[in-house]
């Protein structure tokens, strides 16, 4: 019998590794594009006696370019010469942020882009619903989970995704000084539903979240038991560690030499799959091989938006509850949690509380209903509560 066998599994996991690969492929052909990647930057010919047409010509900018770049007023401007405009280094910086700007426009498809986003409210409304009804069970939450990375990741693209705002911010300002206005709309966009509802937008709505955690949950009987080696969860003490040292590392890196230590074994490029190299493809393989034994491994360790919104969800309106008064401290929930959170939130010991997904597993294994999605206030359990429970 194959339920919930070995050779079952690990065909699931080759079918959607594959079916995810293949889709889009197809998906990246039908809406083109560029990959998002900052031009290299070239070094310009410049001369202080240089007319502003001279130096464009020398540099191959257009007059239209030229006209954005030094904010002129007339045609006759560009007759104007070089050395009014600041001095070289001020002039390089200006060219360099400029075209860096105008190449993250122009990688932009901005029909898909109020597309995704209004795909991602109304599917994200329509799974809060589900959870706030108790409708949302384990069978539901595989295929919400497959249908969301169907939508966000195949149909729509890799981009945008949560991640990217974070990753291409830092590295665009690291490279160019540049703020580009439309993403810094999209992570406050993204921030505010974390602030709303803890890590929803990744729990439900990030390409490569759902299909980690769909891997995951593949990989366990209806009883939440591992049907492939052994699942486990890594201490929260770990995991944050690694990924503050990750993005400080692309930081400095992004900042001292330009380069995007990401985007070589960026997971989201399974979404487009003709840009992912060799590196990239172990690293995908890894990634995707781990998510059978560890939950969200790249959320976890790796993520730099995963990072910036645990922050912000310390300060989640809406969040996991835990009544104590109708709790019999028998610990099913952090017990079913695939990560170690649940156990924080249970205790509230005081030490740090780890990144919540939302997934509610919590909430279905509760045998009292005594957690909910709620914007309580988190209380203390009484002094000695699970010690006395367990006696």
């Amino acid at each position: 019998m194959l339920n919930h066998s070995p050779l079952k599994t690990s065909l699931l996991f080759v079918c959607i590794v594959v079916l995810v690969l293949g889709l889009s492929i197809i998906s990246t052909q039908i809406w083109g594009g560029k990959p998002e990647q900052l031009p290299a930057p070239k070094k310009l010919v410049m001369e202080q006696e240089m007319t502003l047409v001279q130096f464009g010509q020398a540099n191959d900018l257009s007059n239209s370019v030229l006209k954005e770049i030094f904010e002129l007023k007339a045609k006759t401007d560009l007759e104007k010469s070089l050395q009014e405009y600041g001095t070289s280094d001020q002039i390089a910086a200006k060219v360099t942020q400029k075209l860096a700007l105008a190449s993250e426009h122009a990688t932009k498809n901005w029909i898909k882009i109020p597309l995704k986003f209004a795909l991602w409210f109304s599917f994200l409304a329509a799974v809060f619903i589900l959870m706030r009804k108790r409708k949302h069970v384990s069978g539901m939450r595989k295929w919400l989970l497959f249908l969301s990375l169907l939508i966000f990741g195949v149909a729509m693209g890799a981009d945008p995704s949560p991640m990217g705002t974070v990753k291409d911010a830092i590295h665009l300002y690291g490279t160019a000084h540049a703020i580009f206005p439309p993403r810094m709309i999209a992570l406050g966009i993204f921030l505010a539903i974390v602030f709303l509802a803890n890590k929803y937008i990744c729990a439900w709505g990030c390409q490569i979240g759902t299909l980690q955690d769909l891997i995951f949950q593949i990989n366990q009987t209806d009883k939440r038991k591992a049907i492939i080696g052994r699942q486990i969860k890594l201490p929260f003490v770990l995991t944050n560690s690694v990924r503050i040292l990750f993005l400080s590392i692309f930081t400095l890196v992004a900042f001292s030499v330009g380069i995007d230590i990401i985007d070589s074994i960026d997971p989201f490029k399974i979404y487009k799959p003709t840009y992912l190299g060799v590196s990239g493809t172990i690293f995908l393989a890894t990634l995707l091989f781990t998510s059978l034994f560890i939950y969200r491994p790249w959320c976890h360790l790796f993520c730099p938006f995963g990072l910036v919104s645990w922050l912000v969800e310390k300060k989640s309106l809406v969040h996991i509850h835990v009544n104590y008064d109708t709790c019999i401290a028998c610990q099913k929930c952090a017990t079913a949690c695939p990560s170690t959170v649940m156990s924080a939130i249970l205790r509230q010991d005081k030490k740090t509380i780890p990144d919540c997904f939302a997934c509610y597993t919590c909430r279905e294994v509760c045998p009292t209903d005594s957690i909910h999605f709620s914007m309580k206030k988190r209380t203390l359990p009484p002094a000695n509560f699970f010690e006395k429970k367990e006696g």
